[in-house]
């Protein structure tokens, strides 16, 4: 059996020692090497034959490589686009990410990048090689890697917008471009962020997720970059940082609107430079990471606002996926339920229980704002409150006779009318009800209000079972911010109280 020829590169650049010098590296590694000084002699050399990379300067003297990735896409070529930017220079990635590149490199170019991009881009080639007959359509993209698929079927519903983020997913995998991932707490940007890895050419590497709202911000940069023995007290040895650890996987940052503005700036110059300093060191490492964010904050009005730098929304942002709301896909519901029972009594080693329909009625008529981590939580206090063979609506903690919507639960118990509804007088101007006398003002401020919070805090720690990520999420809170709360107000937690959703 013949062996496969060698994968064909063509390399654009104007500056012939560079080309040179691109040239000779990629021969050295195997590559059969094209190149070319300008747009008019790349399209001469594409028109007559199909490469599995293209290198291509951004500025050529007859005009942008930007031109030749939207003509690859245009005519549907197979080649990966791998584009060199001047050096620091954002916005030119990010423009050449959006345009259909795999990735991109800054001036002056690491030979040993080069090498790692070539080899990644060839890694998630997926069409024919270049030895197809010019003019012959290249076969369509084979589907994901099976742990892809199985992520992929993790992200459970049949509504259009599920079906469409699995679509997304499938088609950003194949890129090096960063990904934002928007949407409400408990509605699953993890799992879609672990799809991508797993979907990637990346899905062998680590998968780090780091929540960016749970760091102390004085350990912030040590977690990210590493840290060398004797850089602050209690280093007694070296150690790696995120950046090291995801080294050639995916780096998932959670929460990224949660990140203080010190450390945004630090985090964009190793996203443009692919470099970091571990603290206490001297030389620059090498990152290569493929970077997944989420956050259910609106960034955009953190941007507006001064919290949130906007040079690096636009770097993060280069990809955009939204996670949509329970609400939006309630059709989704069932489905939901019962792959979280199935889950869920797989973890304990009990027979999955029926879902009477008076229950999934009752689930329906829930706001559910937490979404799908809410629901997981009712599912799972449920099954400690029923008798294991049935789930019934009072599991749930609801009568099976009532049939007020939960969420209106403490309108339907108060009897006394607002104290609004009691000052106001009768039509004719008689006398109404009396007034109520007004409240009195606290001799401390300080203490009325946190005795508010307090009970405020307490309410939705016990409505989801002393979940403090859960119970944040319904307050619209981080889990950093939680716990702070718990600490100063001396909210009592049991035992067995968790930090997971």
């Amino acid at each position: 059996m013949s062996a496969a020829p060698p994968a064909a590169v063509l390399v654009v650049d104007d500056e012939p020692d560079l080309r040179t010098l691109y040239e000779l590296t990629l021969l050295r590694e195997g590559y059969q090497v094209t190149s070319a000084p300008d747009l008019t002699q790349a399209r001469e050399s594409l028109a007559q034959q199909r490469f599995d990379v293209l290198i291509t300067d951004m500025r050529l003297p007859d005009g942008l490589g930007l031109e030749l990735l939207r003509e690859l896409g245009a005519g549907q070529r197979s080649e990966k686009a791998i584009v060199i930017t001047a050096y620091g220079s954002a916005e030119n990635a990010v423009e050449a990410l959006k345009s259909g590149a795999f990735d991109y490199l800054t001036k002056p170019v690491d030979l040993k990048q080069l090498r790692a991009a070539v080899s990644a881009a060839l890694h998630s080639q997926r069409h024919p090689p270049a030895s197809l007959p010019a003019g012959e359509t290249p076969l369509r993209a084979a589907p994901p890697p099976p742990s892809g698929v199985q992520a992929l079927q993790r992200i459970v519903g049949g509504s259009a917008c599920m079906a469409q983020i699995r679509g997304r997913i499938e088609k950003v995998a194949t890129s090096m471009a960063p990904v934002l991932i928007l949407g409400e707490s408990g509605t699953g940007k993890e799992l879609v962020a672990r799809a991508v890895h797993e979907c990637s050419h990346r899905a062998s590497g680590p998968f780090v997720a780091v929540n960016c709202g749970a760091i102390p911000e004085n350990l912030i940069e040590a977690e990210f970059f590493g840290a060398r023995k004797g850089a602050f007290t209690g280093a007694t040895q070296d150690r790696e940082g995120y950046f090291q650890a995801a080294k050639g996987g995916t780096l998932f940052l959670d929460e990224i609107g949660d990140l203080p503005l010190a450390m945004q700036a630090k985090l964009l110059r190793v996203i443009q430079e692919r470099r970091v300093r571990p603290l206490g060191g001297v030389q620059e490492e090498l990152v290569d990471v493929r970077l997944v964010s989420a956050t259910h904050r609106d960034l955009v009005g953190l941007v507006q606002g001064g919290g949130f730098r906007q040079d690096l929304f636009y770097r993060l942002n280069v990809i955009g996926l939204r996670t949509p709301a329970l609400r939006e896909r309630r059709e989704d519901l069932p489905e939901l339920a019962h792959t979280l029972l199935q889950r869920l009594c797989a973890e304990s080693g009990q027979a999955v229980p029926e879902l009477a329909p008076g229950a999934l009625g009752w689930l329906q008529a829930c706001e559910l704002p937490g979404n799908v981590r809410e629901l997981e939580n009712l599912l799972q206090r449920a099954l400690a409150m029923s008798d294991g063979l049935r789930l019934a609506p009072e599991d749930f903690g609801e009568s099976p006779e009532s049939t007020r919507h939960p969420a209106a639960a403490p309108a339907t118990t108060t009897k006394a009318p607002p104290p609004a509804a009691q000052a106001a007088p009768t039509p004719d101007g008689g006398p109404g009800v009396p007034a109520p006398m007004p409240a009195p003002i606290p001799a401390d401020l300080q203490r009325y209000l946190d005795e508010q919070e307090r009970q405020v805090l307490l309410q939705a720690l016990k409505e989801t079972d002393f979940n403090r990520t859960a119970a944040a999420a319904r307050l619209g809170l981080n889990l950093r911010q939680m716990r702070y709360r718990i600490q100063r107000l001396g909210i009592a937690m049991p035992s067995g109280g968790d930090d997971e959703a």
